[in-house]
């Protein structure tokens, strides 16, 4: 299966619990060596309240039915 109207890339905002940005991803069209078909992001994010914390992250968006 293939998404004929899918965009080159997603943009992905991160929020907390209270609606606050933490950052925001964009996530580019990805061939997955499983077969499958879909989105991946990754890259590290800052707490905005304690900026030494960093987080990694990773982030796939896979379409049903895409691996043959």
């Amino acid at each position: 299966m293939k998404d004929e109207k899918a965009p080159a890339a997603l943009q992905v905002v991160v929020l907390d619990g209270s609606g606050k940005e933490w950052a925001r991803l964009f996530a580019n069209q990805k061939d997955f060596k499983t077969g499958s078909k879909g989105f991946y992001a990754n890259g590290k994010i800052n707490n905005p309240d304690n900026p030494a914390a960093r987080y990694q992250c990773g982030l796939t968006f896979t379409l049903i039915g895409s691996k043959e």
